[in-house]
């Protein structure tokens, strides 16, 4: 065979892999198409039947020592704190384990509803934890960690004894005790849907509304001048993280006001920064303002406060950023913190001195 047929059969297989490769992506020329091990870390939901749910096993004292680690400091010690978010343990009897409905559920003069009364599956406990848990570092607990912290409320609630060992291998027997197991209604068009005994039907009976349509509604509120610092500055008593932030209610509404707010003047860059200036700093970077308002109490007391009792006890504060405590400002513990030791003396002296700004 001469060379140019040669030249020309390879010109063809390399035309119709670039065509193969093209019609492969949906964006040809942009990105590529992710690997089985890329799609394999974010894929980790774990289904009401278990699939995508990892092997390993953790204990219920294992459970504990997370616990009281990482969560109880929003949660309490015990699952039912209400200071931060919703209680997680409580409401649940005996003979809700038997029959698979939380019967405090259908009673209207019941207080409140936790997260153990309304959850039917052992599934959503295990998935939620390993994806978002614990708030402020969301997928750092390892696989046993996961295993045993949802162990740990499934004791809280009764549910499993204090020896028990949550496995993949007996998860499954461990549905069959959760007290809203058969709470749960599929009688809808939304998930779970046909394939668990849902009704094949729209969720919605809407009509589409494609001409002549009202025109969308614009909602707005408004703060009248003499309620607006009625309560104190609406934008320290929010935290600082998510997309409340709050308005700073010490400044006059309107537009001058709003762009002081969206840009505050630069700071001099010929003066130093001040000592306050650099523990505020501080503050954010290792999210102590999470917890702590500077005058306000979030989860935690505010610097104001703890300054105002510890006056000039900088080596006693030190130790408790360090350390962390439980008892001194209420039930809910503060958690060890891991930051560089001048870090944590510099906001020692800082709160000794009265946290000023």
């Amino acid at each position: 065979m001469s060379s140019f047929p040669k030249r020309l059969i390879g010109a063809g297989l390399l035309l119709a892999a670039l065509v193969a490769q093209a019609q492969s992506s949906s964006f040809p020329g942009i990105g590529r198409p992710a690997t089985p091990k890329e799609v394999a870390k974010w894929d980790i939901d774990v289904r009401p039947d278990f699939k995508g749910l990892p092997p390993g096993a953790g204990s219920v004292a294992k459970g504990q020592d997370v616990w009281e680690a990482k969560c109880a400091s929003c949660h309490g010690i015990f699952g039912e704190s209400n200071e931060v978010f919703s209680p997680l343990i409580g409401g649940t009897t005996a003979r809700d384990i038997k029959t698979g409905r939380v019967a405090n559920l259908s009673r209207e003069d019941y207080p409140g509803r936790t997260t153990m009364m309304k959850v039917s599956t052992v599934s959503t406990l295990w998935d939620y934890i390993n994806r978002a848990m614990p708030w402020n570092a969301p997928k750092s607990l390892s696989i046993e960690e996961v295993y045993a912290v949802t162990a740990f409320m499934l004791n809280l609630a009764n549910v499993v004894p204090d020896n028990f060992v949550l496995s993949d291998k007996n998860i499954a027997e461990v549905q069959q005790r959760m007290p809203n197991r058969n709470g749960m209604s599929t009688r809808h068009a939304m998930w779970p849907g046909q394939e668990l005994g849902g009704v094949p039907k729209p969720d919605v009976l809407n009509v589409l509304c494609m001409k002549d349509c009202a025109p969308e509604p614009k909602l707005a509120s408004l703060l009248p001048d003499y309620a607006r610092n009625a309560h104190g500055n609406l934008q320290e008593q929010n935290r600082p993280v998510g997309p409340q932030r709050g308005v700073d209610t010490t400044r006059p509404e309107g537009r001058g006001a709003a762009l002081a707010q969206a840009a505050p003047p630069p700071p001099s860059r010929a003066a130093a920064p001040s000592g306050n200036k650099v523990a505020v700093g501080l503050l954010a970077k290792h999210s102590c303002t999470a917890c702590h308002g500077m005058d306000k109490k979030i989860v935690g007391p505010g610097f104001a406060e703890i300054a105002k009792k510890q006056a000039g006890k900088t080596d006693y504060l030190l130790g408790k950023i360090l350390q962390g405590g439980v008892g001194v400002w209420g039930p809910i513990p503060m958690p060890a913190q891991n930051l560089p030791q001048a870090d944590a003396r510099l906001l020692a002296e800082w709160i000794s001195k009265g946290a000023s700004r």
